[in-house]
């Protein structure tokens, strides 16, 4: 038999988000680009920040259903740099998916939110992360996202 993945604590990151530019309703749905502002990481002995300039971009195709798609780079305290895509699955009533976007906090019981980051470095002692898989689960925030990931082992 196939032994069965576990999961290992990686980090926890908050990430901090800006108003919305809303592009309006396309083709595709509803498209949605957040702003990221700053933040932090910290995982087991290691610890960094999340720098500004990156972007959430997100697909609001149903009015329960939201496809997220985040880049960003964090730097560590060592000043190496670790860039992130974490493409995310977000569900939630009709409702509470309006109070997201109206920016107002919901119960994180109420929102399905997954993720499964990626990580490219040329950092030595986190180049290991660029050849695992990842997986998380989130919290949106009015003004910042939480993220628990896990290395699946």
């Amino acid at each position: 038999m196939i032994q069965v993945p576990e999961l290992k604590h990686f980090a926890t990151l908050k990430v901090e988000i800006d108003a919305p530019q809303e592009v309006g309703v396309s083709v595709h749905g509803e498209r949605r680009v957040i702003p990221i502002t700053g933040g932090s990481v910290e995982g087991h002995g290691w610890q960094g920040k999340v720098l500004q300039g990156g972007a959430d971009f997100q697909l609001i195709l149903t009015p329960r259903m939201t496809h997220l798609d985040a880049q960003y780079v964090i730097e560590l305290e060592n000043g190496e740099l670790i860039f992130i895509q974490n493409k995310a699955i977000r569900v939630a009533s009709a409702d509470v998916t309006q109070k997201i976007k109206a920016g107002i906090a919901v119960a994180p019981e109420h929102i399905y939110f997954r993720c499964v980051p990626s990580f490219e470095t040329s950092s030595p002692s986190m180049q290991w992360i660029t050849e695992r898989v990842f997986v998380g689960t989130g919290i949106r925030r009015p003004d910042l996202v939480e993220l628990q990931i896990f290395e699946v082992m």
